[in-house]
């Protein structure tokens, strides 16, 4: 006979034993009474649906909060991202219009346009080398102040060399001095006056390229020649002004390689406004007449390298020199020159 138990998975069959009596069977008027049930926690009822009824659940509250609008939305989406990037994109509207604003600088390759206000341009000439066309070949280019005239007399300035050069035929020794009164901090200061001396003579295309000559700088004694810079009328006393242009010279009777300040601030038209070569040349040049080279050249050929000894201050053309000094040993034939600063520039 089958009977029904409770069990774990719910309602089965199960045969009742052999000889046993039999449940008697409930009336159907008679009530049924109450099912157990779990006391086992956290655990599902054994029988669900005949569970005791649980009492309704009570209404939620209300609570009164604002609803979420599209900008808190983007917020709590996007984090500090929503406040960075309106950030940025002012500041980027801000730095274009203070730059329309303001103008800017345009840059060509032969010209730089500069922009201060509205219709109102500054123009750069380019950097071509040359002076106006219109100024003399001779005359002193404009530039710095110079000192037009100085105390005549000069001061050593302390330092000595070693020997620079073979020296097979002849070593010279020189000073460098300055006029009393000159005002040389204009350029770097008497130490970058004594310094451009000692390098030119020291280079191997200065007169050292010769082995027959040396030189060595001393600051005391009876030196061979002084190399002494001069204001621009101590100059026209110790080399005459006889050509009315600024030039240097050796002057043998003082012993003096007298250097122009004027010059050596602003160069010569020659040279085209290389200021260094120009320094170069001038030392060069004088100290050539200091070891004995007394006489002037001409242009040898056309577009050649000047000679040392020609007078590039007035100019790197026969012509030009010719016309200063009718009476020279440089005659008027067409021929011009490159300026050259060394008695031997490819030693």
């Amino acid at each position: 006979m089958l009977t029904a138990v409770t069990d774990r998975g719910g309602l089965r069959a199960q045969r009742a034993p052999h000889g046993s009596p039999q449940t008697p069977q409930r009336p159907p008027d008679e009530p049924r009474s109450p099912r157990r049930t779990s006391n086992q926690p956290l655990r599902a009822q054994w029988d669900p649906v005949g569970s005791t009824p649980r009492p309704p659940r009570r209404p939620r509250p209300t609570r009164n909060v604002r609803k979420t609008t599209r900008l808190g939305r983007f917020v709590a989406t996007y984090g500090w991202r929503a406040y960075a990037v309106p950030i940025l994109a002012a500041a980027t509207v801000f730095v274009v219009w203070d730059a329309a604003r303001d103008g800017g600088t345009a840059t060509t390759e032969d010209t730089t346009v500069v922009e201060t206000e509205p219709g109102i341009i500054a123009e750069v000439p380019p950097a071509d080398g040359r002076f106006p066309a219109e100024l003399p070949s001779g005359e002193l280019p404009g530039g710095g102040p110079f000192t037009v005239a100085g105390a005549g007399t000069w001061r050593i300035v302390p330092g000595t060399t070693e020997q620079v050069g073979a020296g097979v035929a002849r070593v010279f020794t020189y000073t460098v001095e300055t006029e009393d009164g000159v005002d040389v901090t204009g350029y770097g200061g008497a130490d970058a006056f004594v310094r451009m001396v000692d390098e030119t003579l020291a280079d191997p295309r200065s007169w050292i390229g010769n082995t027959d000559v040396a030189f060595r700088r001393v600051d005391s004694g009876n030196p061979d020649f002084r190399i002494s810079l001069t204001s621009q009328m101590t100059i026209r006393q110790g080399c005459g002004y006889d050509i009315e242009l600024e030039g240097s010279c050796f002057n043998p009777g003082l012993g003096r390689v007298l250097l122009n300040e004027a010059r050596w601030v602003r160069g010569a038209v020659a040279f085209h406004g290389d200021l260094g070569s120009y320094r170069q040349y001038l030392i060069n040049h004088e100290v050539g007449h200091a070891i004995g080279f007394a006489g002037h050249e001409p242009c040898g050929g056309q577009d050649g390298l000047a000679p040392i000894m020609m007078q590039q201050t007035f100019g790197t053309s026969n012509d030009d020199i010719s016309r200063l000094d009718p009476d020279g040993v440089v005659r008027a034939d067409g021929l011009t020159c490159r300026y050259n600063s060394w008695p031997y520039p490819r030693a």
